[in-house]
């Protein structure tokens, strides 16, 4: 109602195709204070969620001549097929408990697939298996991509939802020409309401902006007049600190029925985010586990969902949208498919 009741008239015309100048402001204001984005509002373009921010980049990156884009194995399936349906050809990269291998981006094998344009990381709580990229790497992976030329796209995922303590700050604060910088409401809001951001270096936000034009002219502009009156009303950061408790006892609750009911599959990664990876043991079907589980009522997914090579067996576990007190009984059923 407010968004609304104080809208220009000027708001109600197709607009500036990156968003509404309010919003754009409250967000470079947000991220750089909570997030340590160095964001200037007329490089943040506003997006339809997380989806459209890296299908404008991958094509913004196409219309430079750029071809191949590394990416974190395993990493988000359907995030890989946005990039790839629109141009890029999808390197994997692997990934170990201190976050993306930034040595395997200068090594003759990975040479072998060519030279790559760009490079997508999930830093702050990778997923789909919840670390950290390590500080060392984080300085590596900058220092590649100055000398090579390349671009990161830092997707900031569930860098609001760290349990054990702060979350460090966004790699694109350390280099804002080198990294463009995305992220979503999706998490934190809800999903159905379309929002989502791009930060975009100088090279490419002119490119970034033609691409977003010729999407759909601008994303819808009373939500982000809203959403920009609940930035600026400091409502967002009530609001995560209320989900951060709730969804902290969930996840509480969660590794603590793994330990009563599957006390052989640790959980992996850091107190962040929304989901957990379980390892199965090394001989155990994880087609088939998913398959049994799945039947007595568990939504969950398979590791080998998101992986472009071949995974240690292993699930993920969602607790974002399920009550505490199914969790007990919902693990119940997962142990009992797993031991089957």
């Amino acid at each position: 109602r407010r968004a609304l009741r104080d809208a220009p008239d000027a708001r109600l015309d197709y607009g500036d195709p990156r968003g509404a100048p309010e919003l754009r402001s409250a967000l470079a204001r947000y991220l750089g204070r909570v997030r340590g984005v160095a964001c200037d509002p007329e490089r943040v373009v506003v997006t339809s969620g997380m989806a459209q921010g890296m299908a404008l980049f991958a094509r913004a990156l196409t219309a430079g001549g750029a071809r191949r884009l590394a990416m974190e194995d395993p990493s988000s399936a359907p995030g890989r097929g946005q990039l790839a349906s629109n141009g890029l050809e999808i390197v994997p990269v692997p990934v170990d408990e201190d976050g993306l291998r930034t040595d395997v981006l200068e090594t003759a094998t990975f040479a072998a697939h060519g030279p790559v344009d760009a490079v997508m990381i999930t830093p702050a709580h990778q997923f789909p298996l919840g670390v950290v990229l390590a500080p060392e790497r984080r300085a590596a992976l900058v220092d590649w991509a100055a000398h090579t030329g390349a671009v990161v796209l830092e997707d900031d995922y569930d860098a609001e939802y760290r349990y054990d303590r702060q979350p460090v700050g966004a790699v694109q604060g350390l280099a804002p020409e080198l990294v463009a910088y995305a992220g979503s409401v999706s998490k934190t809001l809800a999903p159905g309401l379309r929002l989502g951001w791009l930060l975009a270096p100088e090279r490419l936000i002119d490119a970034v902006t033609a691409a977003k034009a010729s999407d759909d002219l601008g994303t819808p502009v009373v939500e982000q007049l809203a959403l920009a009156d609940f930035l600026e009303r400091g409502e967002l950061d009530r609001h995560l600190r209320q989900t951060r408790v709730t969804y902290r006892a969930r996840r509480d609750a969660l590794v603590a029925a793994l330990g009563r009911h599957l006390p052989d599959c640790a959980p992996g990664g850091v107190a962040a985010g929304l989901h957990l990876v379980v390892r199965l043991p090394e001989a155990a079907d994880e087609r088939a586990v998913l398959e049994r589980a799945r039947s007595r009522g568990v939504a969950l997914y398979g590791l080998s969902e998101h992986a472009l090579r071949p995974a240690a067996p292993a699930l993920l576990l969602g607790y974002g949208r399920i009550a505490e007190p199914a969790i007990e009984p919902g693990v119940r059923e997962l142990a009992a498919a797993v031991r089957t």
